[in-house]
């Protein structure tokens, strides 16, 4: 898989740069259930990417609000039965309009409840995009493994075939955040390598990833390369934002600048995708 996708890049087929000039031209909307801690957080990183989001929860108009989006996003970070409820809703609109669903399973393996909902959505609807850091990838696909929380814990198998195994177990596209992100479908395999470990210690950078996947998936014709895009230009603007910031609070911010102020030039010269 990794030769396939070598070969994909060298012929130039996909660039990230391409994808973020679709998204700033065609302007999707991105509806989000996602996590109240870092709600602001992930319309913000949609809106400076040039898309429009939108974070529309109860099971009364999530149907119609789909109806209306490009990509449905979300994210079990604050867990509630209710919720659930409304996501199965919204994921069942989505999959009728044929827009792509993208499930961050922030949490998995901490709690039993919390692991038995994200069975139950993948079992109810279709999800397109599964997106988590290694140890909640490693919980979803069976193994016995523990989360901190939302931190990852240690998974001592290798990433990129566990990916690989997720995704043809529920015929979608894995990814897997870290140091270096994974990202794998049936028949592609990629791997950013972009990217500054101080957005470790942010608190929503992991949510504002998956705003950012499924902002990108919203235009693309293929999920893992519009995956792959979309972390890659998220992870190139934190390399500009960190040369700028103090710490983790000004990190954020010229974070959103960044992102805002990129340009194909710089995406091009600094994209670093295996």
């Amino acid at each position: 898989m990794e030769h396939l996708s070598k070969a994909i890049l060298k012929k130039g087929s996909m660039k990230a740069s391409d994808l973020l000039e679709k998204v700033r031209s065609q302007k999707p909307l991105i509806h989000h259930i996602t996590n109240w801690v870092t709600i602001y957080d992930c319309a913000n990183i949609v809106k400076v990417l040039g898309a429009s989001p939108v974070m529309a929860h109860a099971p009364e108009e999530v149907s119609e609000m789909t109806g209306i989006a490009s990509a449905l996003v979300l994210n079990i970070g604050t867990l509630t039965a209710e919720l659930i409820c409304s996501m199965k809703i919204a994921a069942l609109a989505a999959n009728k309009k044929n827009i792509p669903v993208v499930l961050d399973v922030c949490g998995a393996g901490a709690t039993k409840f919390r692991d038995d909902k994200i069975v139950e959505l993948l079992d109810q609807t279709k999800i397109n995009i599964i997106k988590g850091n290694a140890s909640e990838i490693a919980r979803v696909a069976g193994m016995d493994v523990n989360t901190k929380g939302v931190d990852s814990g240690k998974v001592d198998t290798d990433l990129t075939l566990l990916a690989q195994k997720l995704a043809e177990q529920r015929d979608c596209t894995v990814v897997i955040t870290g140091k270096v992100d994974i990202i794998t479908s049936k028949n592609k395999n990629f791997k950013v390598k972009n990217g500054n470990e101080i957005m470790s210690h942010v608190v929503g950078t992991g949510c504002m990833a998956a705003s950012v996947i499924g902002t990108f998936a919203a235009v693309g014709d293929d999920l893992a390369e519009a995956a792959c895009a979309g972390l890659c230009v998220y992870a190139i603007a934190a390399e500009q934002a960190v040369k700028l910031a103090s710490g983790p609070g000004t990190f954020k911010q010229r974070l959103f600048d960044c992102l805002f102020c990129l340009d194909s030039a710089t995406v091009d010269a600094k994209q670093r995708i295996e």
